[in-house]
């Protein structure tokens, strides 16, 4: 028997060529998309969503469904605050798939990056599991990822030798660095975080808008280069009303592991 099913799809970090041959297929056996609209950036990223559509669905066009992404709530309670958005998001996911996704047909979430890494589709979906008022299978599609493309440009690989790379969020990065590491990858940084590291001899690999044309890449001595990384930032985040950078710190010597940073 026939089910409604949701394919979470990996589309890259920007570059519609990130996408794989398993995607472009998933792509082509979907009925219909859900595109999330809101804010500069968003706007930006449905419209690379509907050009990857465009350029790799062959055949019947599927439709688009844009829907409004609910802003979350800033009371200083982080995972209430993020428990409450993801449950206002499934809500939406299940009322398109009531209302927009007939009984046997397949649903598409393009996802940035890649579905496992610092997204929460796949948590979404699964709070629309939980709520039971619709059946449906899922399944996902990996997808290339803002830090694997950071680490291609720098020509650089993620780890070193015998050595642990922790991946956090800038938020995380503040409140000091991770136990046990040297090598942290950052991802979500709105408040610079970089610049807390009390270790100027550390490298900084840092990347911006990557795999799109507004791609920005800069390396170098933490305590030389953070000043042009800020400066940076802050006239991209200017120019384009939006920022989405992704940077690897690489520790040669500092604060005893768990120290909080001055």
């Amino acid at each position: 028997m026939m089910a409604r099913r949701i394919r979470v799809i990996g589309i890259g970090a920007g570059n519609p060529e990130h996408l794989t041959i398993e995607a472009v297929n998933a792509l082509n056996t979907c009925d219909v998309f859900f595109i999330p609209v809101k804010g500069e950036e968003k706007t930006f990223l449905a419209g690379l969503r509907e050009e990857i559509c465009a350029r790799f669905i062959k055949g019947k066009q599927p439709r688009l469904i844009h829907f409004d992404i609910p802003a979350r709530r800033q009371d200083g309670a982080y995972a209430g605050a993020v428990k409450d958005w993801h449950e206002a998001i499934a809500a939406i996911y299940e009322r398109l798939l009531s209302e927009e996704t007939g009984a046997d047909e397949t649903a598409g979430l393009l996802v940035w990056g890649d579905p496992m890494l610092y997204d929460s589709t796949i948590r979404i979906i699964e709070h629309v599991r939980a709520r039971g008022h619709v059946a449906f299978e899922y399944d996902v599609i990996p997808g290339i990822s803002s830090l694997q493309v950071l680490c291609a440009r720098h020509r650089i690989p993620l780890n070193r030798i015998g050595e642990p790379v922790q991946i956090t969020t800038g938020r995380r990065l503040a409140e000091g660095w991770p136990q046990g590491v040297n090598d942290a990858a950052i991802m979500l940084d709105g408040i610079q975080a970089y610049e807390t590291v009390a270790d100027p001899d550390a490298e900084i690999f840092w990347g911006a808008y990557l795999g799109t044309s507004m791609e920005t890449v800069l390396s170098g001595r933490l305590g030389d280069i953070a000043p042009d990384i800020s400066r940076v930032r802050a006239a991209a985040r200017a120019e384009h009303g939006w920022i989405m950078d992704t940077y690897l710190i690489r520790r040669k010597a500092g604060p005893e592991d768990g120290e909080a940073q001055p």
